[in-house]
């Protein structure tokens, strides 16, 4: 029986016309966020700053210096209405599942699709930067799955190969934070999760592993995995390693959250995106783990995408792809 990792309730539809039903409205919100959060000069440092009606923007009350609303957050060098960026926050946020590009893009009437497709990938990218500042703790499950992502170009000439290591594999280290549940009944896990990453690597050997863990995993943790001869250093790295040659039949109840979460994941990403490249997959993820983690904000989950919105700049750059996805 499938277990549901995400269980909340985000802004209803008929909420959010009232709250936002134009573009005055949206970029008012916006500017209250990023006020509230503090604007820096990128010119002088000065972080007083007043609003130029006239402009839009923000003027620097020490050297002058003016930036628009839209600079050094999600939004910066977009053309795209703010009541674009709304909507698109508030159907991600809204439900457990994810929403596709070309849904957006029909709803809102946008004539073109790679914007509104680059709108979605950086609102993800951000939610993967916005939990990069967290690391997980305690008692930690630890282990390798595989996401189906297609062949690259690099590789379509090669031969195919079978199994972990196909070239339509992409692997994905996933970490969960558990802890003891409260007098659990004789059906339910004796463990709950609360945190979750998914990180893509380029293999599941020793030293990428090393690394990963090393970077998101607190040291006094109790990590509990495979006998992988990857995991061999967990000994030296955290406080306790456990680890035990697990059949493929109770695997589920070894690292039961895992791979409840890659099960999950796979579920979300296939049923809305029918297939995703490699090169995207890890902002699929880190929508997948960003609102898994936030799951029981309830409403005020839109109001926080929001905040981490005015927060940081995405990393992904405008490109062009056919059939992107």
């Amino acid at each position: 029986m499938r277990v549901n990792l995400i269980m909340y309730t985000g802004m209803k539809i008929f909420e959010f016309e009232k709250y936002f039903p134009n573009e005055a409205a949206c970029k008012a919100k916006f500017r209250e966020v990023k006020e509230k959060e503090g604007i820096v000069c990128r010119k002088c440092g000065c972080t007083l700053h007043y609003w130029k009606t006239s402009k839009e923007m923000f003027q620097c009350a020490k050297c002058g210096y003016r930036q628009s609303l839209r600079a050094g957050t999600v939004m910066h060098s977009s053309k795209l209405p703010f009541r674009y960026w709304f909507i698109a926050m508030h159907l991600m946020t809204a439900t457990k599942n994810s929403f596709s590009a070309a849904e957006l893009k029909r709803q809102v009437g946008h004539k073109r699709y790679q914007p509104i497709w680059e709108l979605f990938h950086k609102l993800r990218s951000s939610m993967g930067k916005r939990d990069d500042t967290y690391t997980v703790c305690g008692n930690i499950e630890f282990d390798g799955g595989f996401f189906s992502t297609g062949i690259e170009e690099s590789e379509k000439d090669k031969p195919l190969k079978r199994g972990a290591g196909s070239q339509k594999k992409t692997r994905v280290a996933v970490m969960a934070e558990t802890r003891p549940a409260k007098s659990p009944k004789e059906y339910q896990k004796t463990t709950k999760v609360s945190y979750i990453k998914m990180i893509v690597v380029e293999d599941l050997k020793a030293e990428t592993v090393d690394e990963v863990a090393g970077k998101n995993i607190e040291a006094e943790s109790t990590v509990i995995t495979d006998d992988s001869k990857s995991r061999i250093h967990f000994k030296s790295m955290f406080s306790e390693h456990k680890s035990q040659v697990i059949e493929p039949k109770n695997t589920g109840r070894v690292l039961p959250w895992v791979h409840i979460a890659i099960s999950n994941a796979k579920s979300v990403i296939q049923n809305v995106h029918h297939g995703v490249k490699a090169e995207f997959l890890q902002n699929y993820l880190s929508e997948f783990c960003y609102k898994f983690n936030r799951r029981y904000f309830g409403e005020s989950m839109f109001d926080r995408l929001i905040l981490i919105s005015s927060s940081y700049r995405s990393d992904f750059e405008h490109r062009t792809y056919r059939n992107s996805a």
